[in-house]
């Protein structure tokens, strides 16, 4: 397996002094080399912490679907593939929501044309349709470090 690390940290958030613990908040990090080979031992090692904490399918699907694009991504054009560079992921998991942070040690991209679409909405660029895909899919997605991190956060819904 190409997993390098995965730690766990539960962190409790407290209320007002004298209060009992309100929440917690489940924080799992993951570090795998930069590499196609790593994607499928990486994505479900992230899916089986994230499936635990989805309300129903749909939602599950929703989170692989962008969490496979969002690794694609940091592994093809940040890692350009190369097992000597490193993608980290950290799962957080509150009560409102699911968070999921992919980075990656390339220079990033502009996000701004990544996501250019026509009147209609059709994506006719090179690249972007992942993109469009994830903040479809997500409730949130943002990018920080010039692109090369993807934030994607996903809202829990309650449990039917």
């Amino acid at each position: 397996m190409t997993i390098l690390r995965n730690t766990d940290q539960v962190v409790e958030e407290l209320l007002p002094e004298g209060l009992q613990p309100a929440q917690q908040t489940l924080s799992r990090e993951f570090t795998f080399a930069g590499e196609s080979a790593s994607l499928a031992p990486a994505r479900d090692a992230i899916m089986q912490v994230v499936h635990e904490y989805c309300a129903d399918e749909q939602q599950e699907i929703d989170i692989l679907l962008a969490v496979q694009e969002a690794l694609a991504n940091a592994i093809l054009h940040g890692c350009q593939n190369d097992a000597s560079k490193t993608v980290r992921c950290t799962v957080e998991v509150t009560p409102c929501a699911i968070q999921i942070t992919v980075q990656d040690p390339g220079p990033g991209f502009n996000t701004g044309s990544a996501t250019e679409s026509t009147e209609n909405g059709t994506n006719l660029t090179e690249h972007g349709r992942g993109i469009f895909m994830m903040r479809s899919l997500m409730d949130e997605v943002s990018y920080r470090r010039r692109g090369s991190e993807v934030v994607m956060k996903k809202l829990r819904a309650a449990a039917p």
